[in-house]
C-alpha cells in the first residue's frame, strides 16, 4: 500500500506542477497556475497521512516506510528547486524568457553549486531522518518493529556525509577549466 502511495504522490507533485506551468504558459490563466503549484504540498501530506496511519495501526516499520520519509525528505527540501526548473523551461519555451542557465561545470562557480546542492541534500537528510524518528516513535520505540528505520537512516546518513566529501572537496580544489589545445595547421 506505501509503494502505491509513494507512486501516488510522485505522480499528484508532477501532475501539480504540470497542470500549473500549462495554465500560466498555454492556457494564460497565472491565477490558476499559481492555485495549481500551490496544491503540489498536498501530495507529501497524502504521503505522510498513509504511513503514519499504516505504522500507528501496529504495522512493523517495512523499507517502503523509510522510502516514503526519504521521499518526504527530498520532495519538501528539493520540491521547489525542481518547480524553478520546469519554469525556467516552460517561460523559456512558450512565453519568450531566457534560456535556462546552464549549470556551471568549472572553477569556483561550481564548488557554489556543489555545495548548495550538498546543503539542500543536508536538509533532506535531515528532515527525512525526523520523519524516519516519528516512525519509530509511532512503532511504540521498539526495535523489533521499526528495525528497517534505522537500518535505511545508517545508509542514508553514509550516502549523504560521502555526497559531502565529494562536494566540499571542490570548495578546497576547485575543478579547473580544461585548456584548449591550439592546433597549427601549418604546411611543411
Amino acid at each position: 500500500m506505501i509503494y502505491a502511495a509513494i507512486i501516488g504522490a510522485e505522480i499528484g507533485f508532477w501532475l501539480f506542477i504540470a497542470l500549473g506551468l500549462l495554465s500560466r504558459y498555454i492556457l494564460k490563466k497565472p491565477k490558476l497556475g499559481v492555485f495549481f503549484l500551490i496544491c503540489t504540498p498536498l501530495t507529501d501530506l497524502f504521503l505522510l497521512a498513509v504511513a503514519g496511519y499504516d505504522l500507528s495501526a501496529g504495522g512493523r516499520a517495512e523499507f517502503h516506510h523509510a522510502i516514503a520519509a526519504i521521499y518526504l525528505g527530498i520532495s519538501v527540501v528539493f520540491g521547489h528547486r525542481m518547480i524553478r526548473w520546469a519554469d525556467e523551461r516552460m517561460n523559456h519555451r512558450f512565453a519568450g524568457g531566457p534560456p535556462p542557465r546552464p549549470k556551471p561545470e568549472y572553477g569556483r562557480e561550481h564548488a557554489r553549486y556543489l555545495r548548495r546542492g550538498w546543503f539542500q541534500h543536508l536538509g533532506a537528510w535531515a528532515l527525512g531522518c525526523s520523519l524516519l524518528v516519528g516512525g519509530f516513535w509511532l512503532a511504540d520505540w521498539d526495535m523489533a518493529r521499526a528495525e528497517e528505520l534505522v537500518e535505511v537512516g545508517r545508509l542514508w546518513t553514509i550516502i549523504m556525509l560521502a555526497d559531502g566529501a565529494y562536494s566540499l572537496s571542490f570548495t578546497f580544489k576547485p575543478k579547473p577549466e580544461p585548456h584548449r589545445r591550439e592546433v597549427s595547421y601549418s604546411r611543411r
